[in-house]
Order: structure tokens, then C-alpha cells, then sequence
């Protein structure tokens, strides 16, 4: 459940890159080190994204101190940026970083790669003795010659693995790099020792093999593990990429009387700009000339053009497909559509689900129990072959310490969660965080509102009755009463009446009685209007209602009674449209076993006729806002999953209430900020292709810890019975972890549409 927090202003909440975050023991020890801090409220780090998220209180501590703790860890907060700097153009310090990190990292792959290649010839060549009498050198000389190649794999490639080790070793705590570190460096200072004194080994009988082609791959392979899983990794992050490449670098715009051109950072508020057909808008903003066709597909998912006239307001980022037109500039960066969009799909990204708690209290203590089992398995190596005490003992040590490697369990959910929010970004499926994306996938009730959710949200004036008084003279009153009114069935009255060009009469001593009706003073007399139960409550006399209806029972349809004085004068009949894919989301739902129930203030004939018309479950008519949430929470007494699906102000306590609260992009910014997933279109098949997206994006998870976990299991019991050479082990932690990045990366061609 989502749950209802008290506001405070002063927390503040923040995410910044972190750097020598390698592993899933490093996300345990980042997030440990920031937890203790006082005043953080809550602390999430991602190694996918490299990134930590941080809620904390102001008042009571700030950033410096957090980096302090982040420091006394071993580790490094980045600077705080601007998210959607790539809106204007400017590439981020995380992106720059990020770039350097892979040009360091292919140097040095490069290095390796290229001395690893001899340091394997002449080890393979030394088995033949044709190889040997070729050359003009003996075994100690050629070990010699290993040892200058493999040097510089170990001190300038491998060099972030012993620095990171040293480092964690200064702060009493080790992870990936450090397992990476002790097993070839134990490996390289052995060999280098056997080469510089070979007489002092043979002295001792101990077996004199060395093993730089073994520290040289491993190093190698690993590296190239590295490089390979930032290649995936930076895939992972394409969706905010391409929302990004979204907004154009320069704009046309009109200032002094002349068009001139800018670059996107030197826009203002209240800018006019020219878009041309083909081009770009660079902004959010209203048309104040000219009419064209835009394509929002891009924000919304929605794949027809939507038409825009003057008055309309257009979103940066989408394209102008046919006229010209001007528009003057309402928001820019993070503010604009694209930017808050880029800022939910990152802050989503950043998150953590649920399931990976799991994952995160077994790599918390995972590297200090492989170097306990190295351990162990050296000292038992030791005591069945004394005389190869270096040979098995030293193979299996290292075997054990490079398999064991818990790269691919902290990748394993944190990727998935990155593609598949980016995936929904997309679609037009805006999940805020990884607890949402996971819940969903467990909804076995849907709530929905009625109006503006399942139908249109636009009612139209269908019957006006009244038996004393003429249909313009009911319409008169009645819109006059509800032009004070903001209820979207005021409004269609309004609406009705102007377009019969009826003036409208002075009100006074409105009053309004929320879901109910309203009231007031008119020429002198008291017009009431609203629902029967609202009339009732007023006092009012309602005998000649059958007259009225001209029925035994009310109309299907959403009624207006009218009451002036006191008396039932009129009555106003309203129909609401269904949206067109509303009844083929509810039977897809169906299909999935997922119960569906409708809400609505509507009398009860008005709500069941639309409830059989989508094919709905259940409903309940005649629903006041404030009761909506109550709703949901007796079906969550039920030990139901419930998602509340709405796009009014009346709907975000029932969305804050639900377990996964769905908005409507389209509706108030209220219902947007109470949800945990926004749907850019009105269309309720994206909540079935949302629902399709979790149970998918749960299922790669779920794929991934599985491998990660049996990976480890079956790994380290292998290396330690000398079943595993040290470069396969190292071949297959590189690729563990690849392979989880991969088997996410498979999300990117799901269409939760379909």
C-alpha cells in the first residue's frame, strides 16, 4: 500500500553518481554508510545505474557529512547535476565521466590483450621441448621474460582492482576487486618470486611453476568482462537517451520584430517561437497563431497526430507534421513535459524493487565467506598434497576467489528495472519506482473511476424535462446556478446553453456541497440542483418526479434534478460516452483473472447501464469522492492487490490508498503526483499493457537471481574440489554478469501491447 505521508519541507531528496561501486557488497556497504548518517530517511544505490538515491532532513544533517560517511567507506559521491541537463544540450558531468571510465577501461583491455597473447605463447610453447630447443633461452630465462610481460598487465591494467583492494583493506571491508586482487596477486608475488629465485624453491622442494599466463588472462578476461558489460549497461540507459535526443538544439524565435536562432539553453519564458513544418518543438507552450498537426507519439505512445490550433498547447520534444504556427514558451528543462518525464523514468531507474532485498542481505556478507572458503580450501589443499603446495593449493585458491565474483546478483535486478521502466517510458507508461513495476504484476483488483477514466469525461446535454416550465427557461436557471460550479457536468450545461446563446442570470450566495449539489439565490428565488438523495436532504418537495420522467423509474442516464423553491421543477439528462478501448481493457483484464469494479457518483441505473456496456465486474453508484477511498480499502481487507485507476482531484486519496495507483495523464496534476504509474494517453489498454510489462520485467528478474545464484552455488563448490581452472572460472564470471545485463536487455523488444 502506498500510504499516506505527512509532508515535510524540509526533507530533501537527491541522487548522485557513485564512484568505486563495482559490485553487489559495494551497493550493501554505499547504502550502510549513508544509512547511519542522522537525518537520512531513506537510501537506495543502484550498480546498474551507478547511482544512490538519498531522502534526507535538512535540519538535521547535509550533503558534506553524507559524503564524509560515503568517504570513511571507501567510496565517492559525484557532484549533485541538473538531470535534465541533456535538454539543453549540455552534457553532464556523470555522462563525461562515464566516457572516460570506458576509454580508460579500453586502454586498458588493450594493454592486456596485447601482452597476454606472448605470456600465452611462450607458457604453451614451454610443454613442448621442440619449442624450448628453438629458443635461445632456458626455463628460469623464459620465466623471467613472463614475469616482464605480465608486470604491466598487473600494474597498469589490472591496477583498479589492487587499489580498490588496498583501499577497502584500509577500511577493514572487501568486495569484488578485492577477491579479484588477492587471488592473481597471491598467484603473480608466487611466480615472480619463483622467477627471481628459483634456487631457493627447488631448495625446498616446493613445485616451481609459475602462473602469469594464469594472472594475465584472468586480468584479461575480467577486463573484458568489465568492457563488455558497460557496453550492455549503457544500453540498459537508451530509453532516457533517445528521450534526451527528444529535444531539438536550437529554436527559431521572434525577438524586436525579427526571427532569430538560438541555441535551446538561451530560451526564456514567454519566448515566441516559429516552428515549421518537419520541425521539432523545442518547448512546452500554448499556439497564440497558426494550426498544424503534431506527432506526440514520441511522449505519449499514441501513434495518430493530434490537431493543434491556436490556444492549444503543445509539448517540447514532439514533431510538427504539416503547417506552420507560434507558440509562446510555458516551460523549458525539467519543468517542460520531456524533462519531468526524463526525471520520473531516472528517479524509476534509480529505485529498488522489493525482490532484490533478498540479493542484497547475501552479497552483504558474501566476500568475506569466499575469502573464508579460499581460505580453507588452500589449507585443505595443503594437507592432502603437501608436496604440490603451490600447484593445487595455490590453483583452487585462486579458482575459488575468482568464480565467486557477486557481479551478476547485483546486476541482476537493477538492469532489469532500468529497460523496463525505459520500456513503459516509451509506451507512454511512466512507472515511478521499482516497488510500483513489481506490485503490479500482483494486482488481482482494478478500481475505476467512471468519468474522464472509463467514459469520455465530457457529458453532453441529452433531455431537458419539465412540466411547468419551458426547456430555454430550465436551461437558463439551471446554467446560470451552475456556471459557479467546476464539476465537469456544471460545465456541459454551461457549455449547452451557450452554444443556444441563452445570457445567462446573476447568482448569489453560491454554495456547493461536494459529489452532492449546489445552491444558490437567483432573481430572488432559491434554485437548487443536484442528485435525488442532495434534493431530499434539502428539504425538498419531490411528488411530482414520476410526472416528470414521464416513467415508473429514472432514465439510465446521469440526472440533474432542479428545484426552484423548494419544488421539483426540471430535471436534466446528461450522457458520457464511453472511450473507445475501454470495454476491450476490461475484457483483457478478464482474461487475466484480474476482478474489475467501477465507481461513480451516478445514480444507480446511470452506472450499471455504462458497467454492462464495458463489461465491468461490479460497481458502486452514487459514490461520494471522499468515500472512494474507503472503497479500495475494503477490498485490501479481502487480502486483494488492489490498483486504483482515476484522473481527478477527487481520485488521489483512493490512489494514494491503493496498492498501485494508475493516473491518467490527461488529468489533474494532483491524481498525477498521488499515482505510482501515469499513463500519458486516456486509452485504459495501456493499464493492461502496464500489468504485461511487470509480469514480463518480474519474470527477467526472476531469471536473473536464479542464474546468479546457482552460478555462485554450483561455482564455488567446483573451484574448491579443483574441478575449475582459475581461467575458466574467470571466463565465466565475466560472462555471468554479461549474461544477466543480456538476458535484460530482452525486454527492449517486448511490446506490452500486444
Amino acid at each position: 500500500m502506498n500510504g499516506i505521508t505527512t509532508k515535510n519541507n524540509n526533507i530533501k531528496k537527491i541522487a548522485l553518481p557513485v564512484e568505486g561501486m563495482t559490485c553487489a557488497s559495494c551497493v550493501a556497504r554505499v547504502e550502510k554508510s549513508i544509512a547511519k548518517t542522522a537525518g537520512v530517511k531513506n537510501v537506495s544505490a543502484n550498480l546498474a545505474a551507478e547511482k544512490v538515491s538519498i531522502e534526507f532532513d535538512e535540519v538535521v544533517t547535509n550533503l558534506s557529512e553524507i559524503e564524509k560517511n560515503v568517504k570513511a567507506a571507501g567510496y565517492k559521491l559525484g557532484n549533485i547535476e541538473n538531470k535534465t541537463s541533456g535538454l539543453t544540450g549540455v552534457e553532464s558531468q556523470t555522462e563525461k565521466a562515464k566516457k572516460e571510465y570506458f576509454k580508460k577501461l579500453t586502454n586498458d583491455l588493450t594493454l592486456s590483450v596485447v601482452l597476454t597473447i606472448p605470456i600465452m605463447i611462450l607458457n604453451m610453447g614451454m610443454m613442448w621441448e621442440s619449442f624450448l630447443n628453438q629458443l635461445p633461452f632456458s626455463v628460469d630465462q623464459i620465466n623471467k621474460l613472463l614475469l616482464i610481460f605480465t608486470t604491466p598487465v598487473v600494474f597498469i591494467s589490472g591496477k583498479r582492482f589492487y587499489l580498490s583492494f588496498w583501499n577497502n583493506l584500509t577500511h577493514l571491508t572487501a568486495d569484488m576487486n578485492s577477491l579479484v586482487a588477492i587471488g592473481t596477486g597471491s598467484a603473480y608475488l608466487y611466480s615472480t618470486f619463483t622467477s627471481l629465485f628459483p634456487e631457493v624453491i627447488h631448495k625446498f622442494g616446493i613445485n616451481h611453476d609459475v602462473y602469469f599466463d594464469t594472472v594475465a588472462v584472468i586480468i584479461s578476461l575480467i577486463l573484458l568482462g568489465k568492457w563488455l558489460e558497460q557496453k550492455a549497461k549503457s544500453k540498459t540507459n537508451s530509453a532516457i537517451q533517445k528521450l534526451i535526443t527528444l529535444a531539438p538544439k536550437t529554436a527559431t524565435v521572434k525577438r524586436n520584430g525579427k526571427e532569430i536562432g538560438l541555441r535551446i539553453d538561451e530560451l526564456k519564458i514567454k519566448d515566441i517561437v516559429v516552428v515549421k513544418p518537419g520541425g521539432k518543438i523545442p518547448a512546452d507552450g500554448i499556439i497564440v497563431n497558426g494550426s498544424s498537426v503534431v506527432d506526440e507519439s514520441m511522449i505519449t505512445g499514441e501513434s495518430i497526430p493530434v490537431e493543434k490550433t491556436k490556444g492549444t498547447k503543445v509539448i517540447g520534444g514532439t514533431i510538427n507534421k504539416t503547417g506552420s504556427f507560434e507558440f509562446e514558451i510555458a516551460a523549458l528543462g525539467k519543468e517542460s513535459v520531456l524533462g519531468k518525464i526524463i526525471k520520473m523514468v531516472e528517479d524509476a531507474q534509480g529505485s529498488k524493487a522489493p525482490i532484490q532485498n533478498l540479493a542484497d542481505k547475501v552479497s552483504s556478507i558474501f566476500v568475506p565467506v569466499v575469502i573464508l572458503i579460499a581460505t580453507l580450501t588452500f589449507i585443505v589443499w595443503t594437507l592432502i598434497e603437501p608436496s604440490a603446495i603451490f600447484n593445487k593449493a595455490m590453483i583452487n585458491f585462486v579458482s575459488v576467489l575468482i568464480i565467486a565474483c557477486p557481479c551478476a546478483l547485483g546486476l541482476a535486478t537493477p538492469t532489469a528495472i532500468m529497460v523496463g521502466t525505459g520500456k513503459g517510458a516509451q509506451q507512454g507508461i511512466l512507472i515511478k519506482n521499482g516497488e510500483s513495476l513489481e506490485v503490479t504484476h500482483k494486482i488481482s483488483t482494478i478500481i475505476f473511476d467512471k468519468t474522464g477514466t472509463i467514459t469520455e469525461g465530457s457529458p453532453k446535454v441529452s433531455k431537458i424535462l419539465s412540466d411547468q416550465l419551458s426547456e430555454v427557461e430550465l436551461l437558463r436557471i439551471t446554467a446560470s446556478l451552475e456556471s459557479k460550479s467546476e464539476h465537469p457536468l456544471g460545465e456541459a450545461i454551461v457549455s449547452y446553453a451557450l452554444q443556444k446563446n441563452i445570457l445567462l442570470l446573476k447568482v448569489e450566495n453560491f454554495d456547493s456541497a461536494t459529489g452532492k449539489g449546489v445552491k444558490a439565490q437567483i432573481e430572488g428565488k432559491t434554485i437548487k440542483a443536484g442528485s435525488l438523495k442532495f434534493l431530499r436532504e434539502e428539504g425538498v418537495n419531490i411528488n411530482n418526479l414520476k410526472r416528470l420522467m414521464n416513467d415508473s423509474e429514472p432514465h439510465s442516464t446521469t440526472t440533474i434534478y432542479v428545484a426552484i423553491d423548494d419544488n421539483l421543477e426540471g430535471i436534466v439528462l446528461l450522457e458520457d460516452k464511453m472511450k473507445p478501448g475501454s470495454s476491450k481493457a476490461i475484457k483483457s483484464l478478464k482474461e487475466m483473472e484480474i476482478k474489475t469494479v467501477m465507481l461513480t457518483g451516478d445514480n444507480y441505473l446511470a452506472a450499471k447501464k455504462i458497467a454492462l456496456e464495458a463489461g465491468i465486474d461490479s460497481f458502486e453508484a452514487e459514490v461520494l469522492p471522499g468515500d472512494k477511498a474507503a472503497v479500495v480499502s475494503k477490498y485490501q481487507k479481502d487480502n486483494e492487490v488492489v490498483a486504483m485507476v482515476g484522473d481527478g482531484i477527487n481520485d488521489a486519496p483512493a490512489l494514494v490508498q491503493s496498492d498501485v495507483g494508475i493516473a491518467i495523464g490527461n488529468g489533474t496534476d494532483i491524481a498525477i503526483e498521488s499515482a505510482s504509474i501515469v499513463l500519458m494517453q486516456g486509452d485504459l489498454r495501456k493499464v493492461v499493457s502496464a500489468i504485461k510489462l511487470s509480469k514480463k520485467t518480474i519474470a527477467i528478474i526472476k531469471q536473473n537471481l536464479f542464474w546468479a545464484f546457482i552460478y555462485n552455488t554450483l561455482g564455488i563448490p567446483l573451484a574448491a574440489l579443483g574441478l575449475l581452472n582459475p581461467v575458466f572460472a574467470a571466463l565465466a564470471m565475466s560472462f555471468s554478469s554479461v549474461s544477466v545485463i543480456s538476458n535484460s536487455l530482452r525486454l527492449r523488444k517486448f511490446n506490452p501491447d500486444k
